[in-house]
């Protein structure tokens, strides 16, 4: 008899959803390539959209969309609180982002990324009534070691202790941002560098936890919902995130407590997500340090993704080769 909190519960998202999942990604981005360095990325935004909505129709899953691309009013597909999948299968809360970075890839820039998130039914954060959240994630290094609510130079040094490394080796990831101004020259003060991310601070998050990285921490304020997908991510990688909500204005504030949103209070993974049973699923839109883009030589498409689960603590790459006569 299966127990019905066994990984192999037909109740629970399983590594089969997780490959399944790969190829609605995959579908996203490579609609996206046409618009590519094009400067319309909403054109790109639709395009990936559409694609990977057409895709979910043929999974088997009960998925509701916790995150998705905006109230069903100004998003008529893959909105918040859209019913996706068959029907068939476990029944799933569901993050989705068709395109993290549809900026850079309007602008032919690195990092840009097709994304699925999924965890069991009831236990992904609704955070979509405030749009900003501060945050902080680091690999296993810095679980029980770094805090949201310390000075960043602190937080630097303690995190240098942990991984057995001088200060000036260690590198932080934040968004290149008005706002961060003065977080970005805190940490350059305590001695750390910077790589400064003009959009996707979901890979940004996700490179900052994975193991042999180029960069130690990803900091700052950026998007909510993107707080979500990224813990998907990390707790399939035992990394550790915290989170702040960030309303813009008194108004946004009340639409967060009205929607039983806690403020001045540290979201911590187990918070944003609750459970041991996620799975992020990307492939790249355009090159990055996660994932290599979508290439086209001559009758091929090549993709690359990734598939975390946190119920098996395992990061798999997929690398894809599609006909370029089945998507003209």
């Amino acid at each position: 008899m299966v127990s019905l909190t066994s990984d192999m519960s037909p109740l629970h998202p399983d590594r089969n959803l997780a490959l399944e999942l790969v190829r609605a990604t995959e579908a996203a981005a490579i609609r996206a390539v046409p618009f590519i360095g094009r400067g319309a990325k909403e054109a790109a935004d639709g395009a990936a959209v559409d694609a990977m909505r057409a895709f979910f129709t043929t999974v088997n899953f009960d998925g509701t969309i916790v995150i998705g691309e905006g109230e069903k009013d100004d998003a008529p597909m893959l909105f918040n609180g859209e019913q996706v999948g068959n029907g068939r299968g476990p029944k799933c809360d569901v993050a989705v982002d068709p395109i993290d970075g549809t900026s850079l890839t309007a602008a032919g820039r690195q990092n840009a990324l097709s994304v699925i998130a999924v965890s069991d039914h009831g236990t992904m954060l609704d955070a979509s009534t405030v749009f900003y959240m501060d945050k902080i994630v680091t690999g296993p290094a810095g679980v029980g070691v770094v805090d949201i609510r310390l000075p960043i130079g602190e937080n630097i040094r303690r995190l240098a202790d942990a991984l057995g490394k001088p200060v000036d080796e260690i590198v932080v990831s934040v968004l290149n941002r008005p706002r961060h101004e003065n977080l970005i020259r805190e940490i350059r003060e305590a001695g750390a560098g910077t790589r400064l991310m003009s959009d996707g601070d979901v890979a940004g998050g996700i490179n900052a936890a994975r193991h042999n990285a180029r960069t130690d921490m990803c900091v700052g304020i950026g998007g909510s919902p993107e707080g979500i997908v990224t813990a998907c991510a990390i707790k399939a990688l035992g990394g550790h995130i915290q989170g702040i909500l960030s309303p813009r204005d008194d108004e946004e504030r009340q639409r967060g407590l009205d929607a039983g949103l806690k403020f001045d209070e540290v979201y911590e993974a187990d918070d944003l997500v609750r459970g041991k049973n996620t799975i992020f699923v990307a492939t790249g839109v355009t090159d990055g340090q996660l994932v290599s883009g979508v290439r086209r030589e001559g009758d091929f498409l090549y993709t690359e993704s990734v598939v975390l689960r946190s119920a098996s603590g395992t990061l798999r790459r997929i690398s894809s080769e599609h006909l370029t006569s089945k998507w003209l």
